[in-house]
């Protein structure tokens, strides 16, 4: 069933590119609109009722959005040739990284794509133990993320130090936060505060920095959630009705 969908959503996709070349520009403008605001009806309809047709044409949704998905990763390749091959022919600042960007890229889609080493050769899974991919992964990329990630620690460190000057009210409160925060997570605040009697036990430092984790900062995450999902409707919304229409391109803003 799968597969029928995805030669399905390939011919309609081919079909749609060559019958929409023929419109006017002011015409092509208005056919994402029109197909945007239909799935994303649709796929409002299909959560609030689950029940075929509408449940099933979520799911065969989620399938079309994968394989435009792999068109968009098709260009995104090419775009990342195209911008350090730019670079590296104008023979820019840094041009000499765009050939490790560029030999990385192709080394790796290689691996994937042929599964090289792979012990069950062209049939078995991309990230086998012992294929080429997983070893690049493995020792190439992972070490590099926490790389990284290690270096980032110090550039946090910085900008913490510098956002919690006690300059004001606020960033005083931060600052006091932040600090018992930290010695809660170290055996110095356990050191600090063993010698307060058990009525007085809320405030270990320990105890302390967990109900610090776990009320005030799960009301402010709830709070920032909450608001993020308001801006995510409004905007669906804004997309769905056609208002916002930045997503097809500058005239299309206009």
């Amino acid at each position: 069933m799968v597969d029928l969908l995805i030669t399905i959503a390939i011919v309609l996709l081919l079909a749609f590119s060559i019958v929409i070349s023929f419109f006017t520009p002011r015409v092509r403008r208005q056919i994402p609109l029109i197909i945007t605001a239909i799935v994303g009806a649709v796929l409002v309809v299909s959560v609030f009722i689950p029940h075929n047709p509408f449940g099933r044409l979520g799911e065969d949704f989620s399938v079309f959005f994968d394989i435009i998905a792999v068109f968009a990763f098709i260009l995104g390749g090419g775009n990342l040739i195209r911008v350090h091959g730019n670079r590296i022919y104008r023979k820019k600042k840094d041009w000499a990284f765009s050939f490790v960007t560029i030999g990385g890229f192709l080394i790796t889609l290689i691996a994937g794509a042929f599964k090289i080493g792979n012990p069950d050769g062209m049939t078995g899974d991309v990230a086998a133990p012992g294929s080429l991919f997983t070893l690049l992964y493995d020792h190439i990329f992972t070490p590099l993320q926490a790389t990284m990630f290690s270096i980032l620690a110090f550039f946090v460190a910085s900008a913490s130090y510098r956002a919690f000057r006690a300059k004001n009210k606020e960033a005083t409160i931060l600052l006091v936060t932040a600090f018992i925060i930290l010695l809660g997570r170290t055996p110095v605040g356990t050191y600090i505060t063993f010698w307060l009697p058990q009525w007085l036990s809320f405030f270990h430092v320990p105890v302390l920095a967990n109900w610090i984790m776990a009320i005030p900062n799960l009301a402010g995450q709830r709070a920032i959630m909450i608001g993020i999902s308001l801006g995510v409707i409004s905007m669906s919304l804004r997309v769905i009705l056609g208002i916002e229409r930045g997503y097809i391109g500058a005239e299309g803003g206009e």
